[in-house]
């Protein structure tokens, strides 16, 4: 048998040092916060990823649809009511629409491209609109302009 002396000094309490460990309640508790705070936290790095997707997204659209206007002048393309086509830009394909109204006010026409793209299975539209002279010569003047020039 073991003598009291030696029991004694197998208890923590005696010897100055107790055990330190986590209880199951903490345990649990802990558990309890991460299943909370992970899921939260990860569907904020989504959106933040959709963000900033679909930032340079819109840019790249806002990049075709000026560079679509540049063509359409430089070419002397207005007198077509609509066209369409699609520009790729990386590996996302952006499908274009150019709009061409006269403008009630002056004798200008008013051009409007819209590039639509997808971002995570939804869809958006980016729309770029500027006004132009109907005459042949102001509109060849425009295109010979270096503003217009990139």
């Amino acid at each position: 048998m073991k003598s009291a002396r030696s029991l004694r000094s197998l208890d923590p309490a005696a010897t100055g040092r107790a055990r330190r460990a986590f209880t199951l309640v903490e345990v649990l508790a802990s558990l309890l916060m991460m299943a909370i705070i992970v899921p939260v936290a990860m569907e904020g790095m989504g959106i933040a990823s959709r963000a900033g997707i679909l930032g340079q997204r819109k840019v790249a659209a806002l990049r075709i649809a000026e560079r679509v206007i540049q063509e359409s002048i430089i070419e002397a393309q207005t007198q077509q009511s609509t066209s369409s086509g699609v520009l790729a830009e990386g590996d996302t394909s952006y499908p274009w629409t150019l709009r061409i109204e006269n403008w009630p006010e002056d004798a200008m026409q008013q051009i409007t491209v819209s590039v639509t793209f997808t971002v995570q299975g939804n869809p958006y539209e980016v729309s770029l609109t500027t006004l132009l002279p109907v005459t042949t010569s102001d509109l060849q003047a425009l295109a010979d302009s270096p503003s217009t020039s990139q």
